[in-house]
Formats: structure tokens, C-alpha cells, sequence
């Protein structure tokens, strides 16, 4: 809770998220009662664990005192307490006392006498608890914590749910979102230089670099938007949000990720792709705090995102970017970014919603002006690119730049149906992720490929 309390603190006063380490001088107490008055947890929508509370409700059947002892502030406890509706009391933090490890194991035994009460943990802080309790209970234990607690021989019972750790951090770390990254490539296909070895060796450097940046910002988003992630369909299944990764490890993982891509980006690339980096963390943080909920701003800052892609690719190859792929890309991206925005709404607008979408600054009924927006993004993008066909720099990269025309039907084709299957509900959240996964859009993507390598 006191992570909970943290995340949810920094994701609402971003400005202010240096308070918490002032008050962390001042006693672990104090941190835990400021966050807790500074901030609103739905505790119905926390990950509890259903086999422990599958336990206490038999226990507090068979008649017995169920006590929340806890080193969460009192305030957060109580609510916890008094929305599982199990507990005949509550034990917890104050702004004097911070109720773990020996202190609470003090005050069990005070209240009930030493091996006079069975606890329930799962921390090395609680190995002192069970010293003085009858029977230990261990839950879902830290590393190293059930091997030391046996030692004690008062395990009565070990409640472990089996878990596949690494298919929840690939899924955390979203790799599959890397695919995006291969918007890197682009300025080396765009240069007719994707057979020099040399380049294609530092673009895939790039690649990867961009992609370990990019996983440590979605792990760094999934953590602030724990309350957002649980009121959604889909999202509440993150594995922070569902409670399967502790956010601990969230809190450790995501920097040492940033400090290895803007390292090896510092001793492998030019410092113009550090930058361009640089700008791309800084936009996705400024996303992740605020723009995404300002109409408007959060679709055109995504499609900037995808276009920063492509910025990193020119200057980690030392290529030069053309006017055209630039406008191709804002257009185009700016259409997929309305389709993930309709899809969102989409939802709410079909539960019969009114009121602005959580996290969002949309009403279900803006849906028509988004498609209407969102599908002229998309056309406008096909006529950046037949107007390309006539540039004098196209005319001098293909031997036959008029067979490009081809192009522009396929894409009309895809376009168009990308933004019906978005109005029937049948599009992902992330148009992105439909494309991988869309046969068709394969398909034509292979065939847009092929119109530029038979036009050059």
C-alpha cells in the first residue's frame, strides 16, 4: 500500500514528486500518513489474494478473531477493512508509529500473549512476528522468506499460487510493442541503402536500444496507472494492475532499463540519436502524466511518437530526412491514433455512458467527430504520398517511380477498412497490434512493399 499510495501520488502531482522523499527524512511514518491523506485508493479494486480470503472467511466462520495487523496507515487499512467486511479489528500505522517487524510482533504479543495469536505473512520483516506466534501462516513469500520461516517449525500452512513470472514480465515489458521500433528502418529502405551492412548493423542497434527504452517506459506507465488499468476491461489483466508482479520489482526494473538504453546509446550512437531518445522519453513521460487526458494533444503526441521513430532512425545513420516521410508519417499515425481513441470510446459509448471517459478527456459521444477526423487523416497521408511520386528527388531514386501509383489504392483499401472494422467494433485497442495479427493487413503490407521494390 505504501507503493500504491506512491505511484498514485506521483501520478497526480507529477510536480510535487520530490514531497515523498522529504517526508521519508522525517520517519517511514510520516511518508506513509502524507501519502495516505494525499491520496484516493478504490479498494475494491485491489488484487487481493482469493485463498486467503477463502481462509478467513472459514476461520472467522468457525469463530475465530480475525485481526488486521499491518504496517499500512490506519486510514487505508480501515477502508480495506471495512470493504472485505472480515475483520473483528484493525491493527495498523499511525503518524508515530510505523507497525512492522519487531513492533508489531511487541503489541501481538502484549494483546495476546506470546503463541497466543497464528499470523498470516509473507516478508523477512515478519520472521520476527512468527517467532512469537503459535502457528505461521506463509503467503505468497519474498524470496528466501518460506526457507527461513521453516526454520522456525511453525509453518502450519504455505499458500503459494504457481505463477509464470517470465511470460508476466514479457508481457509487462510488452516486446510485442517493438514492432513499432521497426519504424527505425525506415529512412534505410527510404536511402535505397538497406543492403550496406554497416548501416543495417547500427539501425539494429538502434532498434534494440529504442525497444529497451520503450519497455522501461511502458513498465513506468503501467505502474501510474495502476487506478486507470483496474476500471478497464482489458487492462485490469496487466500483470502489475492484477497484483502477479509485485510493483517493487516494477519500481527497480524500469530504471535500470532507462540508465542501459540511454548508456549504450551514449558509447554506441551519435549523440543526434541520444537526443532524439531523449525527446521520445520525455514526450512519453509527459503522456503518461498529462497528455493523455487533454483532448486532442494525446492522439496528435502519439502520432509524434511514431514519427520520433523514424527521426531516430535518420540520425543514428547519419541520413537525411525528407519532407514527405515526415508528413506521411503525422497523418498517418495521427489516423491510427483516433482509431485506438474510438475503440476506447467505443465501449463506453455501447455500457451507455455519458460522462467523460476515465483517463481520457472524450465523451462516448464525440465518437463521430473522431472517426470523421480520424479516417481524413488517414486519406490525407495517401495524397502526401502521390504527390511524393512526382518529386524531382523520387524521380531520381526509381527507375520506374510512377509504378508507386499502385501504392495508393492499397492503401485506400487498408485505410478503409481499418476505420469500418474500428465502427463495427472489431478492431484491438491497439491498431498496431491488429496489424501484426490481421492477415489481410499483411497482405497488403507486403504488397506495398513489393510496389516499391519492383518501382525501383
Amino acid at each position: 500500500m505504501l507503493l500504491e499510495t506512491g505511484m498514485a501520488f506521483v501520478r497526480a502531482r507529477p510536480l510535487s514528486c520530490l514531497n515523498p522523499f522529504l517526508w521519508m527524512m522525517q520517519g517511514k511514518c510520516v511518508l506513509k500518513e502524507k501519502l495516505a491523506q494525499a491520496t484516493q485508493i478504490d479498494m475494491a479494486l485491489l488484487p487481493y489474494n482469493a485463498a486467503v480470503l477463502d481462509l478467513l472467511k472459514a476461520e472467522k466462520l468457525a469463530g475465530r478473531q480475525i485481526i488486521l495487523a499491518t504496517a499500512t496507515h490506519h486510514s487505508l487499512a480501515q477502508k480495506i477493512a471495512d470493504h472485505l467486511d472480515l475483520f473483528h479489528g484493525v491493527l495498523a500505522s499511525d503518524d508515530k508509529t510505523n507497525l512492522s517487524a519487531h513492533k508489531k510482533r511487541d503489541l501481538l504479543v502484549q494483546l495476546y500473549g506470546e503463541e497466543g495469536y497464528d499470523y498470516l505473512g509473507n516478508s523477512s520483516d515478519d520472521l520476527i512476528v512468527w517467532e512469537s506466534a503459535r502457528h505461521a501462516y506463509i503467503v505468497e513469500p519474498e524470496y528466501g522468506v518460506e526457507k527461513r520461516a521453516n526454520k522456525l517449525q511453525k509453518t502450519a500452512l504455505t499458500i503459494s499460487t504457481p505463477r509464470a513470472p517470465l511470460k508476466d514480465w514479457l508481457k509487462a515489458l510488452r516486446l510485442h510493442q517493438w514492432m513499432k521500433n521497426l519504424l527505425i528502418f525506415v529512412p534505410l529502405l527510404a536511402a535505397h541503402k538497406i543492403g550496406d551492412f554497416s548501416l543495417l548493423f547500427k539501425a539494429v542497434i538502434a532498434f534494440v536500444l529504442f525497444g529497451i527504452c520503450a519497455s522501461s517506459v511502458y513498465l513506468l506507465n503501467d505502474l501510474l496507472d495502476l487506478a486507470d488499468d483496474r476500471h478497464h476491461k482489458t487492462k485490469k489483466n496487466r500483470p502489475f494492475a492484477a497484483g502477479r508482479l509485485s510493483l517493487k520489482s516494477g519500481i527497480m526494473v524500469f530504471p535500470t532499463l532507462l540508465i542501459l538504453a540511454f548508456g549504450g546509446a551514449l558509447f554506441l550512437m551519435p549523440l543526434e540519436f541520444v537526443g532524439a531518445l531523449f525527446a521520445y522519453y520525455i514526450l512519453t513521460l509527459a503522456y503518461s502524466l498529462s497528455l493523455k487526458r487533454i483532448m486532442a494533444v494525446d492522439v496528435i503526441a502519439l502520432a509524434l511518437l511514431y514519427t520520433i521513430r523514424i527521426i531516430a532512425g535518420a540520425t543514428a545513420l547519419a541520413l537525411t530526412l525528407t519532407f514527405w516521410m515526415l508528413a506521411f508519417s503525422m497523418f498517418m499515425f495521427l489516423s491510427l491514433a483516433m482509431v485506438k481513441r474510438y475503440a476506447e470510446l467505443r465501449e463506453a459509448h455501447k455500457k451507455g455512458h455519458k460522462e467523460k471517459t476515465r483517463g481520457r478527456g472524450y465523451y462516448p459521444d464525440d465518437l463521430e467527430m473522431i472517426s470523421s477526423l480520424g479516417a481524413a487523416a488517414g486519406y490525407l497521408s495517401i495524397m502526401v504520398l502521390a504527390l511524393y511520386i512526382h518529386d524531382n528527388v523520387t524521380v531520381e531514386l526509381y527507375k520506374h517511380p510512377q509504378i508507386i501509383w499502385m501504392a495508393c489504392p492499397l492503401l485506400l483499401f487498408w485505410i478503409t477498412r481499418v476505420w469500418v472494422l474500428t465502427h463495427r467494433g472489431q478492431m484491438h485497442d491497439d491498431p498496431v497490434v491488429f496489424a501484426i495479427k490481421d492477415r489481410t493487413s499483411l497482405v497488403v503490407g507486403a504488397l506495398f512493399c513489393l510496389v516499391f521494390w519492383i518501382a525501383a
